[in-house]
């Protein structure tokens, strides 16, 4: 997996760390490449990603979520900053959370991971954006 050269990881991580982050950069992958593929191996089919947007609650399940990824990287990929804050695990569940900074706004991602038989999946994403700051 080429991940974008923009992404900071900001602790070291524990071995069960760095295999949490594997969905994780999958996800980081997918959304630098505008390409739903990766989401779908990054996310459990059952996820939903879920924000409060314009103060209204928003819950896309994850073919919705899909569904806005057209194969088109963002103009300015080259530009976005990804930061992997923290990442959290206790037996076979885990949370992180990413920031996306891009532009004037930037994207906080919480997301709650299970370990699956086929390794750790996101089960859920909730998100916040607001302007970045200088």
């Amino acid at each position: 997996m080429n991940l974008p050269m923009n992404v900071i990881f900001r602790p070291q991580f524990s071995e069960e760390q760095a295999a949490v982050m594997d969905p994780i950069k999958q996800y980081i992958e997918g959304h630098a490449r505008d390409d739903a593929s990766f989401m779908r191996q990054a996310f459990l089919p059952s996820a939903h990603i879920e924000s409060i947007r314009e103060g209204v609650f928003t819950s896309w399940p994850l073919d919705v979520y899909c569904q806005r990824f057209k194969g088109a990287p963002a103009a300015d990929e080259a530009e976005r900053q990804r930061i992997v804050d923290w990442i959290d695990v206790k037996g076979n569940a885990a949370c992180a959370r990413l920031r996306l900074i891009h532009g004037a706004t930037t994207f906080t991602d919480y997301f709650v991971l299970l370990k699956t038989a086929d390794g750790w999946k996101i089960a859920n994403k909730a998100f916040h954006g607001e302007a970045t700051e200088d």
